[in-house]
């Protein structure tokens, strides 16, 4: 006959590793579907997430507009200058690599420097994002 506290020992350890494989499960499952950033600061999907968090929508909304701002400009004359603000991001030309002329005052956005708007997505000449943040 088997002892009592082997089968509540057994029992026992078969619910501990069940809790173990469920947490397991969850833990792997929720980090692959979600939004992270990319190294330039871009939020990109993870997976398939099942909904677009509002600050996701709300920077893929002044990423379009900074671009539309970006081909009204004259491309002949670009240089280290603000284009202007989308909602709570300022758009930025730069310089790739960056130069001492992209960090004076006077060629960053006033609605940055005055926290009008929290944000700021940095372009180079050619109009491809350098950072956001």
């Amino acid at each position: 006959m088997i002892d009592k506290k082997i089968i509540w020992g057994i029992g026992i350890a078969c619910i501990l590793l069940l809790i173990a494989i469920i947490i397991a499960i969850f833990f792997f499952r929720s980090s692959e579907d979600t939004w992270i950033k990319d190294s330039n600061g871009i939020w990109i999907k993870h997976g398939n997430p099942s909904d677009t968090p509002e600050e996701v929508v709300s920077q893929q909304d002044a990423i379009v507009c900074g671009l539309e701002m970006y081909n009204r400009t004259d491309k002949e004359n670009i240089s280290s200058q603000c284009l202007g603000s989308c909602w709570d991001y300022a758009i930025d030309l730069v310089h790739v690599p960056r130069d001492e002329v992209d960090n004076r005052m006077e060629n960053q956005c006033e609605d940055y420097r005055v926290r009008k708007v929290r944000h700021f997505i940095e372009l180079d000449k050619e109009g491809n994002i350098v950072r956001i943040i």
